[in-house]
């Protein structure tokens, strides 16, 4: 893993860059709960538990869904497996997963008196919680400055545009704590996934179309779709 250091200047002017780019757009899945559902921990918990390898209108159908029988650890632990599985279906390995929310409520209510824990290391000992998931929840749910979420858009996009040079996501976060300032760390995610879900996308990248071409590398890029 290497650590790229952009000019403060840089990310600054590309985050500003994003930041009035994406007024409009169609905001990621758990972002949208987050702000429907007040911000509450459980739900953008569960919610982005569902959200992987799932489109986001899946994810927010199948959260909605969910939500509507169960809103609290304890009433979804009481739920059977095979229950939640028809809840959320079709979000991807929805199998899987509904045993990973079941098992995930029932160790908030015995271990953690039905609340959802603020510390990372306790966030990742839940069923089905992994650093991005843990590092979102504490983005969204906690109000948490010190975070930042790296998904695949975050990934590729921080790779393509040169801020760093990593292999997987979580050598991606621990790059970019270290070559972007803390100011800009709980923005990381909701900037880069939106950009990269409407504009930045994994295949043909709308180049022709991105506000922040002039300050990206393209590293990786092969081919790209013109405005």
């Amino acid at each position: 893993m290497s650590v790229r250091r952009p000019s403060p200047r840089l990310v600054e002017k590309v985050m500003h860059g994003l930041a009035r780019a994406i007024t409009g757009l169609e905001l990621p899945a758990v972002e949208k709960i987050s702000n429907e559902q007040a911000e509450d921990p459980f739900q953008i918990l569960i919610a982005t538990i569902l959200s992987a390898r799932t489109q986001d209108a899946t994810t927010h159908a199948a959260s909605t869904r969910l939500f509507t029988v169960a809103r609290t650890p304890r009433t979804m632990a009481k739920l059977k497996e095979k229950e939640i599985e028809r809840l959320i279906y079709p979000v991807s390995f929805y199998r899987y997963k509904a045993g990973y929310v079941k098992e995930c409520c029932e160790m908030l209510v015995s271990r953690f008196g039905g609340r959802v824990p603020q510390a990372m290391e306790e966030l990742l000992l839940l069923p089905g919680v992994g650093r991005k998931t843990a590092n979102l929840v504490l983005i969204l749910g906690f109000k948490s400055a010190q975070n930042i979420c790296v998904d695949t858009h975050v990934h590729r996009i921080s790779n393509r545009l040169g801020w760093v040079e990593t292999s997987l996501p979580d050598e991606t976060e621990q790059a970019l704590y270290k070559a972007t300032d803390p100011r800009w760390w709980p923005y990381i995610n909701l900037y880069l996934v939106t950009w990269g879900q409407n504009v930045c996308r994994p295949v043909y990248p709308r180049c022709g179309d991105c506000v922040i071409a002039a300050d990206c590398q393209r590293i990786g890029v092969r081919r790209r779709r013109s405005a």
